[in-house]
């Protein structure tokens, strides 16, 4: 059986991509390689940010493995916080990112956004790049409590609830998480069949 690394320690991250592997992938987290470093994301794109940390996992620890890079990018804020929307309130403390987000968004009546992942996956040598996105809208106060990071105020388009509204199987369906896995998911299993 075909065993990966995720360059995560994000336990929400690991269960939703774990949900969509169909067993014949074991995922490890760095915790479970013993990797404790924070490693850095200092790209300017999700592209480099994910990359970046595959490539740490391969340069010291010599495993096939899979890193992402995350962010909502918000229309009318120049696609903020993007890159930076884990610590977009100059801390990772998710209530404050959020409040900032929604007081720099306060009157504005553009609420299109987008939720973007970027997987950058190291497999025999090669790296490969696997992109999910979805459209939505920003909502003007938290609603819900599933979910983590911006998940209480983006409503995907045709809904009228956040994902942090959404039991998880159904966020997992749509997700632009779930997108760009289900395309690494694909190309692991063919290559896997090869």
């Amino acid at each position: 059986m075909k065993e990966i690394v995720f360059a995560t320690n994000n336990k929400h991250k690991l269960e939703e991509v774990s949900a969509m592997l169909d067993g014949n992938i074991i995922l490890k987290s760095l915790d479970d390689i013993g990797c404790t470093v924070d490693i850095p994301e200092t790209g300017d794109t999700f592209e480099e940010n994910a990359s970046q940390k595959s490539h740490y996992i391969r340069q010291h620890y010599q495993l096939d493995c899979f890193a992402d890079d995350s962010g909502l990018m918000v229309e009318a804020l120049n696609n903020e916080p993007g890159v930076f929307s884990a610590r977009y309130s100059g801390s990772r403390d998710m209530e404050k990112n959020i409040e900032l987000l929604l007081n720099n968004l306060s009157g504005n009546n553009n609420r299109k956004a987008a939720f973007v992942t970027v997987i950058s996956l190291l497999l025999g040598g090669k790296e490969y790049f696997f992109e999910g996105r979805i459209e939505g809208s920003i909502s003007t106060e938290k609603m819900g409590d599933k979910g983590f990071g911006y998940d209480p105020i983006f409503i995907p388009e045709g809904y009228s609830k956040s994902f942090a509204q959404m039991d998880p199987a159904e966020k997992n369906n749509i997700s632009h998480r779930a997108i760009a896995v289900q395309k690494l998911v694909k190309f692991l299993q063919a290559a896997q069949a090869q």
